[in-house]
């Protein structure tokens, strides 16, 4: 066992109940995780203000004075802690809402504290909660500059461990350290970028003399957290088109030409042209192809995944394609079976809503190899699925599955099919994949000829009279318009305008007969929502009311306007799919984001970000930025990328660097057989998972 493998209770001053604490609250289980616990910001003690100078905008201020005034609070519900800390100029309320007991127990009215926190206002009155606090005659090291500030818990707190005592500990476990801890970069890359060693950056990030040698520290444990990272997946890359072998599809044969030749009807973008040359570049690479094909809403992702598939059965290989819901598989299935008609294919849906028989059946065939190609949704995954020869797989709308789910297929073959994940819009975790190298990406750019940018607009209640006026317009022009809602029911929970009341406001703007509207919601019974559909499809209601079902599969060129109500209340992804649902025909067609007046910044964001761009990749580095984009390497599909200091938006020039250091190591030494990269190798085994969730696309 290593020095930085010594369990936490062995460090002195931690002890068995400390260390039970640490872990539970904290997930510190070693010398090394305390570490690599780093501070989230430091105070420089020098800079103290004045009470009466600090604001409410103000992001962090350091105070000193005496503390009086100390009582509880109750408002009938919760207690508070109140206390007063004034100084010369001025007072300030401290509150404290969780450890009272603790806080009044430790805290000493009439003495004299350094307090540091962040200034918010209430009631017109400024006040620091949950400030952190350091007894001036206390001060064991007057001359830091710098103090570490670090997270902590309230039941840490109770056990004296605050972010002074977690800077306690971490300081005498550096002095037991001297020369204890190794390396793990390789010496040529810290030499390379002239990296400080990881023993001497670990110290300065906790206890920086100044503020250059603490931005040198970050750099170095940044770049180490994005190279390993890199590592992972690169690796991974490198393991799987090196060594992992991929159906061959040599043969581009009769199915293909013949579809080609008499079936299309049209020219292929030359988006469309270079996306199917990269594709089938893989598929007889003799590896196993995992790629990402984006394009926006109506750019001819399915067609080029068709080709694909035609493919796969030239070279006797069956295909599934697997939707998120029975709406969008069905559109595949009645598309591509118009398609292939006359070509001698056998084409089938799997979805949940099919009888008990018919699903039999289906399974029988599929496994007889009485089908070449299968569409389905999460039916597709279930146990008894079994392919006689799965081949080509395509993932449609990826976001819409969870990581393990897609997983399943890729199981369904001795040798591991080819993957094409296609989306719209891509979501954080499949862009940071991206960022990684891991997913081979190709771009659909152009749009068909013909294809018209969708007009985005921003507005609000007041502007309602309006909207409606164009709506009328646009019906009296024999177009048809999508209205939006995020809920079924009325909600006590959240301010949102609801689906039904939504309807019979509608229904007064838009009378019968002159107008005909329809209503979907995803609590409706199947038969009725595909009849509703079907209505719309056919051109018999002017409007369609609905929640966020048909944010994918309901084709409809003659659609024009979309409307969507409470739009701050939806992710940019969404928002992007739902205006994707317009705009398929040779019309201008338009996408009204519906919203309050007041919206938070996020809010605003995402919504200014709609308005002006309607590029997939631009919303989703928006998105990436807004969200954080999912830890990669697991189960998650978004939120903050378990990363302890790199942030992979703003750090992009380390990324870019350690990717780079990284692949020009594997085209040299993918062995590791150089004595400086045995390191890489140790890690690589070390850090062997059970199912490699970061492979699946």
């Amino acid at each position: 066992m290593s020095f930085l493998e010594t369990p936490i209770e062995y460090l002195k001053g931690v002890g068995p109940m400390r260390a039970q604490a640490l872990q539970r609250e904290l997930n510190i289980y070693t010398y090394g995780d305390l570490l690599e616990h780093y501070p989230y910001r430091h105070v420089d003690r020098s800079k103290v203000s004045t009470i009466s100078e600090i604001t409410a905008e103000d992001n962090y201020v350091v105070l000193r004075g005496v503390i009086s005034d100390m009582h509880t609070v109750n408002n009938g519900r919760t207690d508070r802690l109140s206390a007063r800390l004034s100084d010369s100029t001025g007072t300030i309320e401290l509150i404290w809402f969780q450890g009272i007991k603790w806080v009044k127990e430790s805290l000493r009215p009439d003495v004299e504290y350094l307090v540091m926190g962040r200034p918010s206002e209430y009631n017109g009155r400024l006040n620091l909660a949950h400030p952190d606090l350091e007894r001036i005659a206390d001060q064991e090291a007057p001359t830091m500059k710098y103090i570490p500030i670090y997270s902590t818990t309230e039941k840490l707190k109770t056990k004296g461990l605050s972010s002074k005592g977690i800077a306690k500990l971490t300081e005498s476990l550096l002095r037991q350290s001297v020369g204890l801890i190794p390396e793990t970069l390789p010496a040529d890359v810290v030499l390379k970028f002239r990296l400080p060693t990881r023993a001497n950056a670990l110290e300065v990030i906790h206890f920086p003399n100044n503020l250059h040698d603490l931005a040198v520290a970050m750099q170095r444990m940044k770049f180490e957290e994005l190279f390993f990272l890199q590592l992972d997946y690169q690796y991974a890359k490198h393991q799987r088109t090196k060594l992992t072998t991929g159906n061959i599809f040599s043969v581009v044969g009769n199915y293909f030409h013949r579809f080609y030749n008499e079936r299309l009807g049209f020219e292929l973008t030359g988006a469309q042209k270079r996306v199917v040359k990269e594709i089938r570049a893989d598929m007889r690479s003799g590896h196993q192809m995992n790629r990402l094909l984006q394009g926006d809403v109506g750019s001819g992702k399915t067609l080029v995944a068709l080709l694909c598939m035609l493919i796969a059965a030239d070279n006797g290989c069956q295909s599934c394609l697997m939707a998120p819901t029975e709406i969008l598989a069905s559109q595949h299935y009645d598309t591509i079976s118009r398609w292939v008609e006359g070509l001698g294919l056998r084409v089938e849906l799997l979805s949940g809503s099919l009888k008990a028989s018919q699903k039999r059946k289906i399974k029988e065939r599929l496994k007889n190899n009485e089908i070449d190609i299968i569409i389905g949704t999460h039916a597709l995954i279930e146990n008894d699925v079994i392919f006689s020869h799965l081949g080509f797989v395509v993932i449609d709308e990826q976001h819409r599955f969870g990581v393990e789910q897609r997983s399943k297929l890729w199981s369904k073959s001795v040798i591991p099919p080819h993957i094409l994940v296609m989306t719209a819009t891509p979501i954080p975790r499949t862009l940071a994949m991206t960022l990684y190298g891991d997913l081979d990406c190709s771009i659909i750019d152009e749009l068909p000829p013909g294809r018209k940018p969708i007009t985005t607009i921003h507005g609000t209640d007041a502007d309602r009279l309006s909207v409606f006026g164009f709506m009328r317009k646009q019906i009296a022009q024999g177009r048809q318009i999508y209205v939006v809602y995020p809920l079924i029911e009325e909600s006590e929970k959240l301010d949102l305008k609801d689906l039904m009341d939504g309807y019979e406001s509608i229904s007064r703007a838009f009378p019968m007969p002159e107008y005909q509207l329809s209503i979907v919601h995803g609590q409706m019974p199947a038969e009725a929502k595909e009849y509703e559909m079907a209505r719309f499809k056919r051109g018999e209601t002017n409007i369609m009311v609905s929640t966020t079902v048909i944010e994918v599969g309901v084709d409809v060129p003659n659609a024009t306007v979309m409307v969507i109500e409470n739009a701050e209340r939806f992710g940019l992804s969404q928002l992007h799919q739902l205006r994707g649902r317009v705009g398929r025909g040779g019309e201008q067609s338009y996408c009204i984001l519906m919203t309050k007046d007041n919206l938070s910044h996020s809010g605003k964001e995402r919504i200014r970000t709609m308005v002006e761009s309607c590029d997939g990749f631009r919303i989703a580095e928006a998105d990436l930025k807004l969200r954080g984009p999912g830890d990669i390497q697991g189960l998650q599909q978004s939120g903050i990328l378990q990363l302890k200091l790199a942030d992979i938006v703003n750090d992009e020039p380390i990324v870019r660097a350690a990717r780079e250091s990284v692949q020009q190591i594997l085209e040299e030494d993918h062995n590791f057989e150089k004595i400086e990269h045995v390191c890489l190798k140790q890690y690589l085994k070390q850090n062997k998972r059970g199912i490699a969730w970061g492979k699946i696309s």
